[in-house]
């Protein structure tokens, strides 16, 4: 099925999510699409809904961020985590990236 083949593409981003220090877990909804809710636990209102589903007129999965834009191909866990640390990571005040 279909539905099962983007969870688990979700399910491998989630266990790599995990090394970066984040914490991420799928949803499943009985209406809606599988999504990775991912938090970064540093600062909880730093979080992203994450979706996988094919490009436009392509066989292709990607992941999805939560606005429609392509984040990232599912054959590369690895740079999605990294692209979700990097937007999750709060912004630092004063100069130098000191607090």
């Amino acid at each position: 099925m279909v539905s099962d083949r983007r969870v688990g593409y979700l399910e491998e981003l989630e266990h790599e999510l995990d090394t970066q220090g984040l914490v991420a877990r799928v949803v499943r909804t009985r209406s809606g699409p599988a999504f990775l809710r991912v938090v970064n636990p540093e600062a909880a209102s730093l979080a992203e809904d994450v979706t996988c589903a094919p490009a436009p007129e392509t066989k292709e999965h990607y992941f999805w961020w939560s606005w429609g834009e392509c984040m990232h191909r599912v054959d590369d866990v690895g740079g999605a985590a990294l692209k979700l640390a990097h937007v999750l990571q709060p912004l630092r005040s004063g100069v130098g990236g000191g607090p």
